[in-house]
């Protein structure tokens, strides 16, 4: 059965990527440049924790094969 998300490993990159938005969204309202580029980093600190945390075992099992094999 498909996790859809819901291992250890989504929920700890999403919360990651969502104070990025928050983070480079305040630095947009308030003019200030370097929040608003330390976003980007945050962001792409959730991407590398969260690919961290699923090759650690925190995360969904990619398939084998295609899903259309699969089923067949």
């Amino acid at each position: 059965m498909a996790e859809h998300g819901q291992t250890p490993a989504a929920w700890t990159a999403v919360i990651i990527m969502i104070f990025a938005f928050l983070v480079g969204g305040l630095g947009l309202i308030l003019g200030i440049s370097w929040m608003f580029w330390s976003s980007f980093a945050i962001f792409i600190i959730g991407v590398i924790v969260g690919k961290v945390m699923q090759m650690a075992g925190l995360g969904a099992v990619p398939a084998r094969g295609s899903s259309a094999a699969a089923k067949s």
